[in-house]
């Protein structure tokens, strides 16, 4: 029911309806949710404490970066050191590139199909996204067991701080597609 209040009546007491919010013909229709309009689409702004954590994720992946192993940098380590178990680098690379690649479809596919295409809910089910998160546990364990050699027992943190930079840096560069009013659909 959409609310309303108890008015005396001569019988008793008669329930008044009241259609706050509701962009109906005028009708007295039970329930018409239909009809409630969506809330406009506004931007969501980081809040400070957010904005705070994405720079100090960044930070702390170009300290990475930058420091290496306190002898050359990470990017050098990584072409150069003898240490480094290659095969499973290169498997922990292959897992991270179809990632990419899987996100890229979806989200070129979101953008040229629509969301309510039945083409994006084949893509996107469960297993889909069950796929993408298992080759990304099993990219983070390779990367792990590559780069053990080098930093030991500090490797998990430093894949992890490499990790959410990233993501940190990845939610920066999405590309979103502006929709108008007219674009809502309503079924009446």
């Amino acid at each position: 029911m959409s609310g309303g209040s108890e008015t005396p009546t001569a019988g008793g007491y008669m329930r008044q309806r009241y259609n706050h919010g509701y962009n109906s013909s005028g009708d007295d229709l039970e329930d018409d949710a239909s009809s409630i309009l969506p809330p406009p689409h506004s931007p969501v702004f980081p809040t400070t404490r957010t904005r705070i954590e994405n720079v100090a994720w960044i930070v702390s992946a170009v300290f990475i970066l930058y420091l290496g192993d306190c002898n050359s940098n990470f990017v050098y380590l990584l072409f150069h050191d003898d240490r480094i178990k290659r095969l499973q680098m290169y498997f922990g690379l292959f897992g991270v590139v179809l990632n990419v690649v899987y996100f890229l479809y979806t989200g070129v596919l979101a953008l040229d199909v629509g969301i309510l295409s039945e083409n994006w809910e084949i893509l996107t089910t469960t297993y889909g996204l069950t796929f993408v998160t298992i080759l990304g546990l099993m990219s983070f364990c390779l990367f792990c067991f590559a780069l053990w050699p080098i930093w030991s027992f500090f490797t998990l943190p430093l894949v992890f701080t490499l990790l959410m930079a990233s993501m940190v840096i990845l939610s920066y560069l999405v590309i979103r597609q502006q929709s108008s009013s007219s674009d809502v659909m309503r079924i009446d």
